[in-house]
């Protein structure tokens, strides 16, 4: 028979375990740069207002940014390295190649952050704080944003390519993508209602409207008129991924679906006969039930694997590693 303390000695191990597994998430904070860097807030959020003022769609582009970043090792500012001689990123991983956007504004917040508070505040954080305040200023919920992340010196373009969700994707694969995550399938349904402000190009929503049967009739036709049956015909034009209410942050997204247009395939697979139908209608009904589990799903998906203590750096310039 083992001796008292052989038994206990692993699950002390166990729960050492345990405790640094959230540790790493345990350390940011809202109140992180509160003494290092006091007008921090007040720094970012009329740069971000402006951007979004000059172009309605830069909100949904930070958003967005936010979210291909946290999906490629964590929350780390990874996604914002540019590509170089020497260097692979993932700015060019396929569901980020020509479609995302925002990097200037993330740079010129950066520039002005680095003016009040030198060397202090990562591009993570400018990044996480920058995705908060455009969904305000569409109208959107307010939540205190968890800081203290630093940024990664190395990127993933493999990773980008697996962990990002691709518009094709069914509801089982959007449910083990996010699961991968360490996020519910409450979670990714309450996050795809991002997709509530923003566009997408043709080339990810061809084949939802021209061949598939979830899809109402009339919005399809509206949507082939300005997208070619034939690939490589007018791969870039736009279209809202909201239909009713593009640049307001809100839950039509939701009543979109219950009605049949979604604009991906990947979004009319939450209603689609499936385990996510009745929250969509939830949300469709409820836009606080749907702004409370949003906020408590963007919390939740900071928290994914931030770079803390002496990990990583904090860069000078978002696109490059000091």
């Amino acid at each position: 028979m083992a001796s008292p303390s052989m038994a206990v000695a692993p699950l002390a191990l166990f729960f050492f375990f345990i405790l640094s597994l959230g540790s790493s998430s345990a350390q940011l904070s809202t109140s992180f740069y509160s003494s290092s860097c006091p007008n921090l807030f007040a720094t970012i959020k009329p740069l971000v207002q402006s951007a979004i003022s000059k172009e309605k769609r830069m909100g949904a582009s930070l958003l967005r940014l936010f979210f291909h970043d946290c999906f490629v090792n964590g929350c780390d500012g990874s996604v914002l390295l540019a590509d170089t001689a020497n260097f692979t990123g993932e700015q060019h991983a396929v569901p980020n190649k020509k479609s995302l956007r925002g990097f200037k504004v993330i740079e010129n917040v950066k520039s002005a952050v680095e003016k009040a508070c030198p060397g202090v505040v990562s591009c993570a954080d400018i990044l996480a704080i920058s995705s908060r305040d455009s969904v305000v200023i569409l109208g959107g919920p307010n939540w205190n944003v968890k800081l203290g992340r630093r940024d990664a010196r190395t990127a993933s373009q493999s990773l980008a390519n697996n962990n990002i969700p691709p518009p094709t994707s069914s509801l089982s694969n959007l449910i083990s993508n996010f699961a991968a995550q360490g996020l519910s399938t409450k979670d990714m349904v309450a996050l795809s209602g991002a997709h509530t402000i923003g566009q997408a190009r043709c080339t990810t929503f061809r084949a939802h409207v021209y061949n598939e049967t979830n899809v109402d009739s009339s919005f399809a036709k509206t949507r082939q008129s300005k997208c070619n049956k034939k690939s490589g015909s007018g791969d870039n034009v736009l279209a809202p991924l909201d239909l009713q209410t593009p640049t307001a942050f809100d839950n039509s997204y939701y009543s979109n679906l219950v009605g049949m247009k979604g604009l991906l395939h990947s979004d009319q697979e939450l209603f689609n006969n499936g385990s996510t139908d009745s929250l969509v209608r939830t949300y469709s009904s409820s836009s606080s039930t749907f702004s409370s589990d949003f906020v408590t799903a963007m919390i939740k998906m900071g928290d994914i694997s931030p770079l803390t203590g002496s990990s990583g750096e904090i860069r000078k310039k978002c696109s490059k590693i000091n």
